[in-house]
């Protein structure tokens, strides 16, 4: 919060590793949604719904795959309107979220019962793997 933004806090130091860190280096474009709940977001949090929606349509050309981690709300949001052929994975410690998911119609959605502690230091591994093996 007192470095005004992720992006700040990744330049001062603040913010040392993790995916928002990976993110900003990166130059990977994300939005931040906030919910009715929240209570005193990020500052790079759109608190407004329609303005949230707005800004990941703006995102969805030309992604063919979204990968959904333990944020049921905003995956169930964002599975709405995205187009049927993007692949969809979805990753939650609780079996229920993934079948609220994948129950929507969505053909292309993959679940998979997993924390996401667990899952992201192994997606990274694989990525790892796959990316040796082409060179």
């Amino acid at each position: 919060m007192r470095a005004g933004s992720i992006k700040n806090a990744v330049d001062k130091g603040v913010i040392t590793g993790g995916i928002m860190y990976e993110c900003i280096k990166n130059n990977v474009p994300f939005v931040l949604a906030g919910s009715i709940r929240d209570d005193g977001p990020l500052p790079d949090v759109i608190t407004d719904a329609m303005e949230a929606q707005d800004a990941m349509r703006q995102h969805i050309d030309g992604c063919s795959m979204v990968l959904m981690i333990a944020t049921l709300l905003h995956s169930v949001a964002v599975g709405n309107y995205l187009p049927s052929g993007v692949k969809t994975v979805c990753v939650d410690i609780n079996p229920a979220s993934l079948t609220k998911l994948m129950d929507r119609g969505t053909m292309q959605a993959i679940g998979v019962v997993s924390d996401a502690g667990t899952f992201l230091p192994l997606l990274a591994k694989q990525l790892e793997i796959q990316s040796a093996a082409k060179k």
